[in-house]
């Protein structure tokens, strides 16, 4: 069986300045970013809803 001691995975997913996801995108990076601070070796999956008018 192989070694997966140094074993990364790395996903990324982005938008480009002014479009509308850009805010959605900074608010689950800083979810991720106190998950990590908290938990080096924390796991998350976040999805991030915005919309106006409610």
């Amino acid at each position: 069986m192989a070694n997966h001691e140094n074993l990364r995975l790395f996903t990324s997913e982005s938008v480009t300045e002014g479009h509308p996801d850009k805010l959605a995108d900074q608010i689950s990076d800083a979810v991720l970013d106190e998950i990590l601070a908290e938990d080096p070796e924390g796991r998350v999956a976040c999805e991030t809803l915005i919309t106006t008018g409610l």
